[in-house]
């Protein structure tokens, strides 16, 4: 309760009916209370990307196992040409467990084998990416050279792989030069042709900032040509990727070696039909891999507007 000043505060206000006079309290700071701030369960946080992992991993686990069992069924008869899951698995599973083993120099494990022909692919495939790339570019920047090469990287690029293997053996005289020159000659179409594509459709506010900047050529190149074009530079690459996996299968199939190929035909020759059926999904996950690889790179450099 407040207290009165004096006791005559106290009669004057009592006789005038007014209320009495109070003497002014200190008030107490207020008090801050710090509001908690709820964390989320751990629940809360991992069940989203539980989810998202789920939506990506279920459904082609779901696909791949119903054509598994399809594969089993329409061919577990005995008397069928071709072996079911449950053979392939009985008959090849060393190859599945244990890709690196090493008893021989020509047995080796598929996992080695595909390492070699990976780094037949590397060097032929970043050769076709550098020389693609440049001369796309070139050709490119001119109207008259797309119209006079254009033809002629067309009717090339529908040449075969394996055509272009009796030219590169008589040229090199090895099979491992001519292996890599088909991978070359095969990957460097798509690359070169999405360059030139990419090249032509610059803006042309692009290149009058160029000529405002009086950039060089190779400032041109470099921080307009390129960035501008990235996405149909990364297009061509994903194609040639995949061309030049394809084709380094081929070739080994011919040339011989230790590579993947190779191995398919001599298990061909053999009559090891389950070991086949393993080296082709041993090809399709590497080749998988690649494109993922590609598609990657492209998101990182073209910042997402490429294609993935």
């Amino acid at each position: 309760m407040p207290k009165l000043k004096t006791v005559s505060q106290v009669r004057l206000a009592a006789e005038s009916g007014a209320p009495p006079a109070v003497a002014p309290t200190a008030q107490k700071p207020a008090t801050v209370v710090p509001l908690a701030l709820k964390t989320p369960p751990v629940a809360a946080r991992v069940l989203p990307v539980a989810r998202r992992i789920a939506a990506t991993l279920v459904p082609p686990l779901v696909v791949t196992a119903l054509l598994l069992l399809v594969w089993e069924m329409a061919c577990w008869s005995p008397t069928s040409s071709l072996p079911p899951p449950s053979r392939v698995w009985s008959e090849a599973s060393d190859l599945i467990l244990d890709p690196f083993f090493v008893a021989g120099s020509q047995d080796i494990g598929l996992g080695w084998r595909v390492l070699t022909s990976l780094q037949r692919v590397a060097i032929g495939f970043g050769l076709a990416a550098v020389a693609g790339v440049l001369i796309g570019a070139v050709v490119g920047q001119s109207v008259w050279a797309m119209r006079g090469f254009d033809p002629v990287f067309q009717v090339l690029r529908t040449v075969p792989p394996l055509a272009w293997l009796p030219i590169s053996l008589a040229a090199f005289r090895d099979a491992n030069p001519s292996a890599i020159f088909v991978i070359f000659i095969t990957s460097i179409w798509p690359i070169l042709i999405n360059t030139a594509v990419g090249i032509r459709n610059i803006p042309q506010d692009y290149r009058n900032v160029a000529r405002v900047l009086r950039l060089n050529h190779l400032e041109f190149f470099v921080k307009i040509m390129v960035p501008s074009a990235a996405p149909y530079i990364f297009t061509g690459l994903r194609i040639g990727i995949g061309l030049a996996w394809l084709a380094i299968v081929a070739a080994e199939m011919l040339t011989g070696g230790v590579g993947i190929g190779f191995f398919i035909w001599d298990a061909w020759n053999s009559s090891r039909l389950p070991d086949i059926v393993v080296a082709l999904a041993y090809i399709g996950g590497v080749g998988f891999l690649l494109d993922r690889l590609v598609a990657g790179a492209a998101v990182l450099v073209t910042r997402g507007t490429a294609s993935n």
